[in-house]
């Protein structure tokens, strides 16, 4: 039982998605979804029967095409044909975790019941998600303003039995999955393909899952920041509360209290310091850090309110007695907040590289690269080139996706997002942090080793210790590329209390 999470109407937080992930959980809906799903295919079934005059998307064609009034007998037809028809994703696929949060987001939006899709419909995507079933979707498609229409078309594709699937981490064909669970391709009523394909769940899985590793390295960034403060010898006075209480912005007083929590108990902290001042990418952390923190909280809201909305087109409001047409497909909130997810997350990178710059150029009695035999050993040398090449890269990335438009559709959609673009430039931008950290802590731990008999904090040095065991002090030259990779598998796994986080 507690290995179920019920599809219901009760807010979809991002610690509730935390533990859906992480452990796995399987879907079931309550029973008011499946009442809300099965009132709503009611009342779009007498409407149709009772009333001849047209309604976008459910008894015309779509798109510029809106005017075209549909006969009764091809509703079937006009709805599979919008599949196919939009399945026109190009590019790499996206990623499987991503394509199965999309699942339950689709899943989660068409379950409020004013989407008019049948039962059966919303249970076989369940059944792809609790099966691992993990339909083939591309990057490149969409313009993020009739929602996601080409990725959110492949992700509908295996429900008519077309398009492609993975299973058992194999690729196969949708017929041929059909076959393995002696399952019958789902027959689409009237509005369905149309509530399967407009939405923003490719918008939306990429932001859940960014703003979940977002979180984290924002923590590392925190921590990693602290283990260079240490290794170069930093004071800590820039943390005082008195400092940030009267510049109260909330990540500033955040990050100033992490450090010092990290700082509890270290000898180096407090050992006596001859300069006055740090460089900024120390003594600064609290306010770089906090405002990217500030812009992850914004980021988290938005895409909060967007994976508890229905996002499809047309809508059905049954004690309204209305089914209207409008624009909530449109990913314009989402797309902003892409791009200051970027921008923030970038940021992140930036000034980690610097700390890294500073560690590697001899000061306060560290040698040069961080090797004790410098000339003959290059040291550390080249893992700041490659960090300073990552930064710029996303530097590059977070140029504003959602300043862009191009009209589509004939002139019917004349302004789009460009959201999805966003999406998939953020990812990339995310997963360069990443690395950008992991570089950052081998310097980090490298450096430190030349501070013993000193040690940090108890709580850092248990830190040291397990990275220890992973990658060890650099004696002489080496290929680093294998530890700067070990670096990122080591963070990437690294457990951290979902408390701490948010």
């Amino acid at each position: 039982m507690n290995n179920i999470h019920y599809i219901d109407q009760k807010i979809l937080d991002f610690e509730v998605l935390n533990d859906i992930i992480n452990t796995d959980k399987q879907l079931k809906l309550s029973k008011i979804s499946i009442e809300n799903i099965n009132n709503c295919r009611l009342y779009l079934d007498k409407k149709i029967k009772k009333n001849n005059d047209p309604i976008y998307g459910i008894n015309t064609g779509f798109g510029s095409l809106c005017n075209v009034k549909i006969d009764t007998n091809n509703l079937r037809e006009l709805q599979e044909n919008l599949v196919m028809s939009h399945a026109c994703g190009t590019g790499s696929e996206v990623p499987k975790e991503i394509v199965k949060l999309m699942l339950l987001l689709k899943i989660q939006s068409l379950s409020y019941g004013h989407s008019g899709v049948q039962l059966e419909t919303v249970e076989r995507l369940i059944e792809f998600y609790n099966n691992n079933i993990i339909p083939v979707v591309f990057t490149q498609g969409s313009l993020g303003a009739s929602g996601d229409l080409a990725p959110l078309a492949h992700l509908s594709l295996p429900l008519i039995g077309e398009g492609e699937v993975y299973y058992n981490n194999e690729k196969i064909s949708s017929s041929e999955l059909l076959k393995k669970f002696n399952w019958k391709k789902i027959e689409l009523k009237s509005k369905e393909g149309l509530a399967l394909l407009n939405g923003t769940q490719f918008m939306s899985a990429y932001g859940v899952h960014l703003i979940l590793k977002s979180y984290k390295l924002s923590y590392l960034a925190d921590l990693i920041g602290t283990l260079s403060l240490e290794a170069f010898d930093g004071r800590i006075s820039p943390f005082n509360e008195l400092i940030h209480f009267i510049r109260p912005h909330n990540g500033q007083i955040k990050t100033a209290e992490r450090i010092q929590e990290f700082l509890e108990e270290s000898e180096l902290i407090c050992q006596y310091k001859e300069h006055v001042q740090d460089p900024y990418s120390f003594r600064c952390m609290p306010q770089v850090h906090g405002a990217s923190k500030d812009a992850l909280a914004y980021c988290k809201k938005t895409f909060l309110t967007e994976i508890n909305s229905v996002t499809d087109n047309p809508n059905i409001f049954i004690e309204a007695d209305k089914i209207i047409s409008g624009g909530n497909f449109h990913g314009q909130p989402l797309a902003l907040a892409f791009d200051f997810l970027s921008i923030a997350m970038a940021e992140l990178g930036n000034i980690s590289e610097r700390r890294t710059f500073q560690l590697v150029s001899g000061l306060r009695g560290l040698p040069p690269f961080l090797v004790k035999n410098p000339g003959l050993n290059s040291g550390f040398m080249i893992p700041q080139y490659t960090a300073a090449s990552i930064v710029s890269q996303n530097k590059q990335l977070a140029t504003p996706a959602s300043v862009d438009s191009i009209v589509s559709s004939n002139g019917q959609e004349d302004h789009v997002s460009m959201g999805a673009n966003g999406a998939t430039k953020a990812k990339q931008i995310v997963d360069n942090i990443e690395t950008i950290l992991a570089i950052e802590l081998l310097n980090a731990s490298q450096a430190l080793h030349f501070r013993t008999p000193l040690k940090t904090s108890p709580f850092l040095e248990s830190l040291l210790t397990m990275y220890r065991s992973e990658v060890p002090f650099i004696e002489n030259d080496r290929v680093l590329s294998y530890e700067i990779n070990k670096t990122v598998s080591f963070i990437s796994t690294l457990d951290i209390d979902t408390k701490e986080l948010f």
